[in-house]
């Protein structure tokens, strides 16, 4: 496998250190999180960048493309990124359809038609912007499986909505992305954040954009949650839908549990991929050996990617544990330093685990086995080795933005 890269000199647009003026809210997703990304798509006034991994054509991708459309007939200008693999299956109509009303709408990196064959480099980051103030973060598409449906509730997932400097950053980030880190293509800038209604005099954050982007040299993500493992006090939950750490992580895991940090790993129980789901549940005997409890979501699936440490630090995100995030996919988490705000996220977190898991003991775990059932899984370990090793196996390194 890739080694993780050392963490280099950061772009001098996005900042690495905390910063002030940020109002965060922690949203829910499904009906809670698609009403606020409306309620903003529909209040914009200037610009919109939307980049997310899948944006489907069904009853929820055409609600956001209209809202979308809608604003760009108000002559706001959106921007639209998504994933050219996760979103292939989108209709061309439907594109075109978008592209009319004047949105800026294009794929990134198409399979078999980008100048540069990274097959496992894909845009996993879900990121929405308006008017360079506010911002939604985290782990939620636009499709059918994260909303709240008539017939089927939300996938469970988290967002995060930051209004302020963060909002700012995003921009900048997403306006980088959108032009492939190109000086020669031009698109609206990304003004300079203006407190105009005080909305984060009395409720301010500190708030620390984070990338994760291999080919670019950016290991961000990665590093905050190695950083806070090792120094972690009290506590740590980690709560991430695809959970298969690779070596220096599970040493990070090891050594905090070892100077009795208890650390808490909420999982999938219902996986959308069996596969991964069986290869995780192979590494069960590893964490129970090593003191650190493992609680499955029960009723439906876990997509969400939130990590709280101590009560002060939170990350959330698109970010899963596992080498896919950490060496080949693009992702984005936001790092929050405020005891009220990750008091408040790791008692929903809590809350959680209490209602809606099953602790995997060991003697839970003992009653799942059998000599089959371990083979398929120790198989499905190693073939997503293998798969991991395929999608982060690059031919060369982009030259760092």
């Amino acid at each position: 496998m890739i080694k993780t890269v050392r963490e280099k000199r950061p772009s001098r647009k996005v900042s690495v250190k905390f910063t002030p003026d940020n109002h965060v809210q922690l949203v829910r997703g499904g009906k809670e999180y698609f009403d606020l990304l409306l309620k903003l798509i529909h209040e914009a006034q200037e610009t919109i960048h939307l980049q997310t991994y899948i944006f489907d054509d069904d009853e929820t991708g055409r609600m956001v493309a209209d809202a979308l459309m809608g604003a760009a007939r108000r002559k706001v200008a959106v921007y639209v990124l998504i994933d050219g693999y996760a979103s292939r299956h989108i209709s061309h109509e439907f594109v075109q359809e978008i592209r009319a009303t004047g949105v800026y709408f294009r794929f990134f990196e198409p399979l078999f038609k980008s100048s540069n064959f990274y097959f496992g480099r894909r845009l996993h980051h879900k990121i929405f912007v308006a008017d360079a103030r506010h911002s939604l973060i985290g782990g939620i598409n636009i499709s059918n499986r994260y909303n709240d449906m008539e017939d089927e509730p939300a996938w469970l997932d988290f967002g995060l909505y930051a209004y302020g400097r963060a909002a700012r950053e995003f921009c900048v980030l997403c306006s980088n992305t959108w032009k492939g880190f190109s000086t020669s293509i031009k698109i609206l800038p990304c003004p300079g954040f203006k407190n105009v209604d005080g909305k984060v005099h009395s409720d301010s954050a500190l708030v620390r954009i984070r990338r994760n982007d291999w080919v670019r040299g950016r290991n961000q993500i990665s590093w905050s949650y190695l950083r806070a493992l090792r120094r972690a006090k009290s506590h740590m939950i980690i709560m991430s839908s695809y959970f298969l750490p690779g070596e220096g992580f599970k040493v990070a895991l090891r050594k905090a549990a070892k100077r009795g940090v208890k650390i808490q790993v909420v999982v999938a129980g219902l996986s959308d991929v069996v596969i991964a789901k069986n290869a995780e549940r192979y590494i069960y005997d590893w964490l129970l050996r090593n003191g650190i409890e493992i609680y499955e979501v029960q009723g439906r699936v876990l997509h969400a990617k939130v990590a709280v440490c101590d009560g002060h630090w939170m990350t959330i995100g698109s970010y899963n544990v596992n080498d896919i995030s950490a060496h080949a996919s693009i992702e984005a988490n936001v790092d929050i330093m405020d005891p009220r705000f990750v008091s408040g996220a790791e008692e929903v977190l809590r809350e959680i685990i209490r209602n809606d898991c099953v602790l995997v003991t060991p003697s839970r775990h003992g009653k799942t086995k059998n000599i089959v059932r371990q083979l398929l899984r120790w198989l499905a370990y190693q073939t997503i080795r293998v798969l991991l090793f395929m999608f982060t196996f690059y031919f060369k390194r982009k030259r760092e933005d």
